[in-house]
């Protein structure tokens, strides 16, 4: 936990104990069903510690965390961001979303082990929740690690945020290209590009950009469209 906690410190945060012993705990779970199912090629502690645990908790250097957001998170995966971030701000209330239905019980067992209250785990495709009522437009912010060009995430993302909110975009690179080509999408979606927040992660010479769109204005009716178009026909 000694880089944890290194790196938490530079993020003006710090750990008690119920909440060191979930990381632990959160850790081990993590390698033992990463055994026998695809969760992560990182399994090293200190690796884990830093390119999941404090990238994900890094969300606190772009939106204030200690409050009570709304949040989802698509493509969560193993449960980043999610599950550091509710371990750090439990007022967070937290809906991840993931297409694998394995993954899903792999959280499910996350949430149940940790006790975790106030985070729930879906299983469903991007395209497919966010025509639904109960989600669409609900969330204060959408966050996501997912590996995609911001066109992309953005119509996955988007339909998600109610009005005034954020979609915030974790990147691991310099994004201004990428920002030019999606700019078209976003006004289309609703969004408007607000800014970057850059720094290096904690313990790491590891560059990472959280990229923050906000919600203007609803996303039409017909956004996103069926599954799998918006990755092979980015707007």
């Amino acid at each position: 936990m000694e880089i944890l906690e290194r790196g938490l410190k530079e993020f003006g945060l710090s750990l008690n104990d119920e909440q060191r012993k979930a990381f632990q705990k959160y850790y081990d779970l993590l390698i033992e069903w990463n055994s026998f199912m695809n969760l992560t090629a990182i399994t090293e502690p200190d690796e884990v510690c830093v390119k999941h645990f404090l990238d994900s908790v890094s969300l606190c250097k772009a939106i204030d965390c200690d409050k009570e957001i709304e949040l989802i998170d698509i493509g969560t995966g193993a449960g980043f961001p999610s599950i550091p971030l509710k371990i750090m701000f439990p007022k967070l209330k937290i809906t991840m979303l993931d297409s694998l239905g394995k993954r899903v019980r792999f959280l499910d067992e996350v949430i149940g082990s940790l006790n975790l209250k106030g985070i729930t785990a879906v299983h469903s495709r991007a395209e497919d929740l966010a025509v639904k009522s109960e989600y669409r437009e609900r969330f204060d912010i959408c966050v996501s690690r997912a590996v995609a060009n911001l066109s992309t995430l953005s119509e996955y993302c988007l339909p998600y945020v109610k009005i005034e909110g954020f979609f915030v975009s974790y990147k691991s690179e310099k994004v201004a290209e990428e920002v030019k080509s999606a700019q078209n999408a976003v006004k289309i979606l609703g969004g408007e590009i607000s800014r970057q927040v850059e720094f290096t992660l904690p313990c790491s010479d590891i560059y990472r950009n959280l990229f923050m769109i906000k919600k203007v204005k609803p996303t039409p009716k017909k956004y996103p469209r069926r599954a799998g178009v918006p990755s092979k026909e980015p707007l």
